[in-house]
């Protein structure tokens, strides 16, 4: 099964027979920041793109497979690699960006797009294989949605990572040995409140055990600035995901709505 998906994915970057298509930007990712760039190389441990004049290019509102580091196979974390290669290794690129354009490390935060791919979009192509997983800064929420849909359709196919167990969409009652690391999780919130500034969202009668979604104070002002109650949550059926703590019981803190999705 990881053969033919990984095979597809291959043929999907280069394009059917070859035939190069012009990259179409979607509005939500923001204006041209760089222009006709090629990449130096690729860094592994923190999916950093570098481009040949030195600056540094991170790969906004996507994750890549860790392989160990997910408590999971290297296979899909390699593929996941050697895709990104074949699809900034020697083209040119082009990257957009929109405020803030640089993390603290001085790095773009940029969606990247090849003109010579199939699928030009590079987050949204990686994503669409099942070779990523959506990851929105509460800085930065551009091409949200698009982004989710993408991954949405590779989870619904199985393909890439979402084929393996260790990163299947947990159940609140699931995350046991998954402290340490980045998950998605699906579940009802039993109880919402807000605490000395904090938000709790409780997905079991017992806070000391259950799974909960917390905020800090310090990122609530991101929920009101988009018109968003986290007590409103309460009786909803919510994906949330980030990297999974043990704080009386598993916990996930988030920072902003975007890394919420209602479910049906």
């Amino acid at each position: 099964m990881f053969k033919r998906v990984w095979l597809w994915g291959v043929a999907s970057f280069l394009g059917a027979g070859g035939v190069a298509q012009a990259a179409s930007i979607p509005d939500c990712a923001g204006p041209v920041e760089i222009d006709s760039v090629r990449i130096l190389r690729v860094e592994r441990t923190n999916d950093v793109l570098v481009l040949r004049d030195g600056r540094a290019i991170h790969m906004e509102g996507i994750v890549l497979p860790r392989g160990a580091k997910d408590h999971a196979p290297s296979m899909i974390a390699d593929q996941a690699f050697d895709a990104l290669g074949r699809f900034v290794k020697g083209r040119e690129l082009t990257v957009t960006a929109v405020n803030p354009k640089e993390d603290r490390y001085d790095r773009v935060r940029g969606q990247i797009f090849n003109g010579d791919s199939a699928e030009p979009w590079l987050q949204r192509a990686l994503l669409a294989r099942g070779l990523a997983r959506v990851d929105i800064a509460p800085d930065r929420g551009e091409c949200a949605d698009e982004l989710y849909a993408a991954e949405a359709q590779a989870r619904a196919s199985h393909l890439g990572l979402w084929s393996v167990p260790a990163y299947q969409v947990r159940t609140p009652e699931g995350l046991g040995g998954d402290t340490g690391t980045f998950q998605v999780v699906e579940g009802q919130v039993l109880s919402a409140d807000v605490k000395d500034g904090r938000a709790y969202l409780d997905f079991g009668p017992d806070y000391k055990t259950d799974f909960t979604i917390t905020i800090a104070p310090a990122d609530m002002a991101n929920f009101r600035d988009a018109g968003v109650d986290p007590r409103d949550y309460q009786g909803k059926r919510i994906r949330v995901r980030g990297f999974v703590q043990q704080l009386n019981g598993p916990e996930i803190e988030i920072a902003g709505p975007k890394q919420v999705e209602m479910v049906q």
